[in-house]
């Protein structure tokens, strides 16, 4: 199904049904792009349910997310399809385990996420942003600036993780997380309509190769940092070999510590290019918000690139972030199987419901957004309130993503850099969203790039 083009003041969006699909017909829309499953319907009400194989519920009633989030998150793990996907090539590790693993992992990372650690990995985000700039500025015709962030977040992820890439083979794993992406984590028509997961999913059997070796990468590295010791400024790899359950004292093993740091490798940059990518077209596409982010980066910035430091003046360009978040989240799609029974919206929900959190449609519901398609950064504006769980790019509750605060620091940084010195204009060339594993441009983000 195509995007809607850009009319003004619209940017591109997913044209969602307008009625209920079968099992066959969502199991081949999903492979094409899961966001495709969504009815328009669920940007109208709070919650809407249907059969496919198994029964299931969108959920975009704040209050009924509060409850899976946050009031009975063990009684809503992630679903069959979720870990079908994700457990192959991040195994058990806090993205995917549930329970006692899991809290226990998270407690152990923890630290590392700390905002002092945060802060302390900003050098290597305004590095990244430094040579993102001289790449950029030598270019003389369009850009694909998707794959230009790729490049920039996927040397802060490696070089915050493994101190600069020493023993970790940044291409290899680079090119495997790539090809998971684009091919493995497709959904199967067995998912959808719920067949047991000792089905082989054809599909998956092929990532098998470039997985292991990726994993090899990872440990190779884990056992060299053993050998050699913690670097004087720790790195993501130290914290973590360090970090400890305080309740047990448990340690992550090196197979844990691997899973891990694979988890925040695929999280750590691909979330945070789309994000860049994503902005970089909105504020081409309206060039009034584009002039007055740049002039907040021209007045706080000069010449230089941003730091950590810089962040509580850049207020505008932070809104402007969280409002492409809003637009395009890269975890646009997210499910739970109901562990227990329970009510939502008045409607029951019985063990093994598929329960969808279509966080794309939440984000763009009529009933939470003033004229929700459009582009406008002054809906973050300081002193505005909302439903907590009417915004929820990263998640809520106890299992909130990690790094949110790493994620958010590394794309305001980037982003105020670029804008201060270079401008971004529209080609004939417009992106569509399309949500494989996260909410990706399809045929990638085409802009002009000029000196300011």
């Amino acid at each position: 199904m195509p995007t809607d083009q850009p009319t003004s003041p619209y940017p591109p969006r997913v044209a969602l049904n307008r009625r209920m699909m079968g099992p066959v017909r969502s199991a081949i829309t999903a492979r094409r792009n899961v966001l495709e499953l969504i009815p328009e319907l669920a940007t109208r009400q709070p919650m809407v349910s249907g059969r496919t194989g198994v029964r299931w519920h969108m959920v975009m009633d704040p209050g009924a997310l509060a409850r899976v989030f946050k009031d009975r998150v063990e009684d809503y793990p992630k679903s069959l399809v979720a870990r079908l996907i994700l457990e192959p090539a991040v195994g058990q590790s806090m993205f995917v385990a549930e329970g006692a693993h899991w809290r226990w992992q998270r407690l152990a990372a923890a630290p590392a996420f700390a905002q002092r650690n945060v802060e302390a990995l900003g050098p290597v985000m305004s590095a990244a942003a430094e040579a993102s700039l001289r790449r950029l500025s030598t270019q003389t015709g369009p850009v694909d600036v998707f794959a230009e962030m790729v490049a920039a977040t996927f040397d802060v992820i490696s070089d915050v993780t493994f101190s600069g890439g020493q023993g970790f083979e940044r291409d290899a794993v680079h090119a495997a997380i790539e090809s998971y992406i684009a091919g493995t984590a497709r959904i199967s028509v067995l998912d959808v309509m719920g067949m047991p997961r000792w089905i082989p999913r054809p599909g998956r059997l092929f990532s098998t190769r470039r997985l292991r070796e990726t994993k090899r990468v990872a440990d190779d590295a884990i056992r060299a940092r053993a050998r050699a010791g913690p670097r004087p400024v720790p790195d993501l790899l130290d914290l973590l070999r360090t970090g400890e359950d305080p309740e047990t004292g448990r340690r992550m093993t090196p197979p844990e510590l691997r899973d891990n740091l694979l988890t925040f490798i695929v999280a750590g940059h691909e979330t945070t290019a789309l994000t860049l990518a994503w902005a970089l077209y909105l504020l081409a596409f309206d060039p009034g918000v584009q002039s007055r982010a740049a002039i907040e980066a021209r007045a706080v910035l000069g010449d230089r690139c941003a730091t950590a430091a810089d962040l509580p003046r850049l207020s505008y360009i932070r809104q402007i972030v969280e409002e492409t978040l809003r637009l395009y989240p890269p975890a646009a799609f997210l499910s739970r199987t109901a562990r227990a029974p329970d009510t939502l919206c008045g409607r029951e929900i019985r063990p093994g419901d598929t329960v969808l959190l279509p966080i794309y449609a939440l984000h763009r519901h009529h009933m939470l957004w003033d004229d929700p398609d459009r582009f406008d950064p002054d809906r973050f504006a300081p002193g505005i309130t909302r439903d907590r769980f009417a915004f929820l790019p990263f998640g809520a509750g106890p299992r909130i993503c990690i790094g949110a605060s790493f994620a958010l620091q590394e794309a305001v940084i980037i982003l105020a850099s670029l804008l201060a010195r270079l401008r971004f204009e529209t080609t004939d060339r417009h992106p569509d969203p399309r949500m494989i594993l996260t909410l990706r441009p399809h045929g990638g983000v085409w802009l002009r790039v000029t000196p300011r």
